[in-house]
C-alpha cells in the first residue's frame, strides 16, 4: 500500500512539474524578454537569460501614455465589477430560494446567454453605442462587460446560494425577520466567499479584454491597457522587449489582486463554512 501511495504522489508531483512548466513558459519568456535589449531577443535565445536588468523598457513605458490606459481601466472595470456584483446578489437569490413558474425558463435562459460568443454581437452593440453617443469613451465599455459577464456570476452566485442552509431562513423567520431583513442579515453575508470568487474572475476577464476595447474605442484618451500595445509598435516593426515590459506592467496589478484576494477568499470560505 505504501509503494502505491508513493507511485501515486510521484505521479501527481510529475504531473504538476509538467503543468508548470506548460504555464509558466510564457510567462518566463514575458518578463525575460522585458529586460532585455532589442537585439538581444535575435542573437540570444528565445528562452535565455537577460545579460542584465536593462530597465530602459519600463522608463520609456512608465513615460508614455501607460497611466491614462492605467486609469482607464482602474474605473471601467471598477464600475463594471460593482454592477455585476450587485446585480448578481440580487438575482441570484430568487433563482436559489422561491419556487414561481418562470423560474426554470428564466434561469434556462441565464445559462444559455453563456454560451453566446462576444464577437458575435461586436456590429449591434457598436450601433447601440453610436446612437447612445458613447462610442469612443470609457463609458462605452462598461454596459457590455457588465452584460456578457453577468450570467456565468448569476449561474455561480445560484449554485452557491442553493447550499446555504435553509434552517437558518426559517429560523429567522421564527425570530420574527422578513424576507429583506433574512436577505440582508443572513444571505448577503455569507455569500461573501461567492462574490468574492466572482470578483476574482470578473476582473481578471474584464482586465484583459480586447475585442469590446478596439472596436467601442479610438483615441487614446478612452483606451484601456490591452490597446497600449499599440503604442509600442509600427507599421512594419515592432519593439518586443518594450512589448513585453507593457504586458508585465499590465499583468503585475492583477497578480497583486489575485494574490490578496486568493487570501480573503480562504479566510471568507472558511468563515462560511463555520457559519454554515
Amino acid at each position: 500500500m505504501k509503494k502505491k501511495f508513493k507511485v501515486g504522489k510521484i505521479f501527481v508531483a510529475l504531473l504538476a512539474l509538467i503543468w508548470l512548466v506548460i504555464a509558466g513558459a510564457p510567462f518566463y519568456f514575458m518578463v525575460a524578454s522585458a529586460f532585455k535589449e532589442q537585439f538581444e531577443i535575435f542573437t540570444a535565445g528565445v528562452f535565455a537569460m537577460p545579460k542584465g536588468l536593462y530597465l530602459e523598457n519600463f522608463k520609456k513605458v512608465i513615460e508614455s501614455d501607460f497611466y491614462k490606459y492605467l486609469l482607464n481601466s482602474l474605473f471601467v472595470v471598477g464600475v463594471s465589477l460593482i454592477l455585476i456584483l450587485f446585480t448578481s446578489l440580487f438575482a441570484s437569490y430568487p433563482f436559489s430560494r422561491f419556487k414561481f413558474k418562470l423560474n426554470k425558463p428564466l434561469f434556462g435562459i441565464i445559462v444559455a446567454a453563456m454560451a453566446v460568443p462576444i464577437h458575435v454581437t461586436l456590429i449591434p452593440v457598436f450601433q447601440l453605442t453610436q446612437k447612445l453617443n458613447l462610442y469612443d469613451t470609457i463609458f462605452a465599455l462598461i454596459g457590455p462587460y457588465t452584460a456578457f459577464n453577468l450570467p456565468i456570476s448569476v449561474f455561480i452566485l445560484t449554485g452557491f446560494m442553493a447550499e446555504i442552509p435553509k434552517e437558518l431562513e426559517e429560523s429567522a423567520e421564527i425570530d420574527g425577520c422578513g424576507k429583506y431583513r433574512t436577505f440582508f442579515s443572513i444571505i448577503a453575508p455569507l455569500s461573501k466567499p461567492g462574490l468574492a470568487t466572482l470578483a476574482i474572475y470578473n476582473s481578471v476577464n474584464m482586465w484583459n479584454e480586447f475585442s469590446f476595447a478596439l472596436v467601442l474605442t479610438q483615441s487614446k484618451g478612452s483606451r484601456t491597457l490591452p490597446l497600449s500595445i499599440w503604442e509600442f509598435q509600427g507599421q512594419y516593426n515592432a519593439n518586443i522587449p518594450m512589448i513585453m515590459a507593457v504586458l508585465t506592467l499590465c499583468a503585475l496589478p492583477m497578480i497583486l489582486a489575485f494574490a490578496i484576494g486568493q487570501e480573503k477568499l480562504i479566510k471568507g470560505m472558511m468563515a462560511g463554512a463555520v457559519k454554515g
